[in-house]
């Protein structure tokens, strides 16, 4: 039985307080993760009550909960997202058959030689190119890596978010402490292990005709399917400004030295000096009012943080195409979505803007709000419902009830599929499927046991039965590295 938003404030204890639960009898929200959303939004100027969407759980090493979306009316909360913007997923649709083993092998091996892990310390960038990255974001990197500039089309924002009203890329070239700059330049379209991926599926149901046709998928077609952080850069960023939990010894090391250089050293008054050691130096992250010169710092740092992800996952892009055209041989590729799940955006709330950020929570736009997109416009904006490597994936477009939910759905269901199968709501795949499962050693792929969709499906019905998305088809996977 699925509880709606409106039945789980009535049932649940944690509910009210300025947040709005998305929940299921099966698929509850987790009360110590709701407590803490609670107390972080409970002084807030929010614009619309928070939402806790489905798969919603709490990190050690988070000061918020996953699967979160917040919007405040007059301050920037950076602390209510993850410190580094702008990771996110992508789905690349292939016109070829599924491939044999041999060649699965062959791609993977591939992969780990072009992006290996560790990563190596070479300059893929110049200064002059990072400052583009954060300036022009997918743009830049389109004509950088010789993509195709039809894929923009497919990416949230066209790739791009303007910079020009705080004073462009030359703005963005004295912003930059030379550090990050020297930084960024390394480690430039990478993935990683952790629960970063690059998975290879195959669409096994269309669920919407329509959508389906006009995004380009079909029932029986290969998909590469890829989850990626942003980069150096928003990493940088996402500490230059506040204390955040995550803050390993080499960065506490680093920042000990430019954040009062980028701070403090460039402050014009006294009361600026004062007004910057209250918000950076207090060993914390206090919210910062959007409308005065703070705000408009920090806003300029989560753009630039922004476009440079952008950038950062078109090169990925540029270079698993690369990489699956020599080993499948000449294929066509198509980008159907690269859609962030950390974010801070402006956008409309209620009437008014708001500074809207999302946690490990996907941004969910339907047709009305799409009206400038050929596509988007007619199906509401697509965005990606993954299980896990042992599970269905979902392709999805949002649906106009996502104005409920603050125009966010999940970013993922991974948590309740593995909370399913221990508790014994979930079980082995009837068809008794397996995964390949390639990691970053030498070593050849391990078989792994497939899973039935029962926890990606509670996840995909709450958000479903509230209309904030509609399902467009079904990707069983059947290879993957992370």
């Amino acid at each position: 039985m699925t509880i709606t938003a409106d039945t789980a404030e009535a049932q649940d204890e944690y509910s009210g307080s300025g947040v709005r639960i998305f929940q299921s009898a099966d698929a509850p929200a987790d009360h110590l993760a709701l407590t803490v959303l609670r107390e972080g939004v409970a002084n807030a100027d929010l614009a619309m009550p928070a939402a806790a969407l489905p798969d919603f759980h709490l990190k050690d090493d988070k000061e918020m909960p996953s699967s979160i979306a917040v919007a405040t009316r007059d301050t920037i909360r950076p602390t209510l997202t993850c410190c580094s913007l702008n990771c996110g997923m992508a789905l690349v649709a292939l016109d070829l058959e599924r491939p044999r083993s041999e060649a699965i092998n062959r791609f993977y091996r591939r992969v780990r030689e072009r992006l290996p892990f560790p990563p190596t310390y070479r300059r893929e960038l110049t200064p002059d190119e990072v400052v583009r990255c954060a300036a022009e974001g997918g743009q830049f990197a389109v004509e950088r890596f010789d993509v195709d500039p039809a894929a923009l089309s497919a990416i949230e924002e066209g790739g791009r978010l303007d910079v020009a009203p705080y004073g462009g890329a030359d703005r963005i070239r004295q912003e930059l402490p030379w550090s990050i700059k020297q930084l960024s330049r390394i480690r430039f379209g990478t993935i990683g292990p952790s629960n970063h991926f690059i998975e290879l599926q195959q669409v096994e149901e269309v669920l919407d005709l329509e959508a389906a046709r006009l995004l380009g998928v079909e029932a029986g077609q290969v998909t590469l399917q890829y989850h990626g952080g942003g980069g150096t850069l928003p990493g940088q960023l996402g500490v230059l400004f506040g204390t955040r939990k995550r803050y390993t010894r080499p960065l506490r090391i680093e920042m000990a030295v430019q954040k009062p250089l980028y701070h403090l050293a460039r402050a014009r008054s006294a009361q600026d000096l004062r007004n910057r050691i209250s918000l950076y130096f207090s060993g914390g992250f206090p919210p910062v009012e959007r409308g005065g010169i703070e705000g408009e710092r920090l806003m300029l740092s989560n753009l630039m943080a922004m476009n440079y992800g952008f950038a950062f996952r078109v090169a990925v892009y540029a270079i698993l195409t690369e990489l699956l055209g020599e080993t499948f041989g000449p294929t066509s590729s198509r980008l159907i979505v690269d859609s962030p799940h950390n974010s801070i955006y402006e956008e409309n709330i209620d009437g008014e803007t708001a500074v809207v950020h999302r946690h490990n929570a996907a941004r969910a736009y339907p047709a009305s709000r799409m009206a400038h997109h050929p596509v988007f416009g007619r199906i509401g904006q697509p965005l990606l419902l993954p299980g896990t490597s042992r599970t269905s994936s979902y392709l999805c477009v949002a649906g106009e009830g996502a104005q409920s939910s603050l125009y966010s759905a999940s970013h993922g269901a991974g948590t309740t599929v593995k909370d399913f199968a221990a508790r014994g709501l979930s079980g082995r795949d009837p068809r008794r499927g397996v995964t390949l499962r390639f990691d970053y050693s030498d070593g050849g792929p391990t078989e792994v046991e497939q899973l039935d969709d029962r926890g990606v499906d509670e996840v995909l019905e709450i958000l479903r039965k509230d209309d904030i998305v509609r399902p467009v088809a079904r990707l069983r996977p059947f290879a993957v590295l992370n």
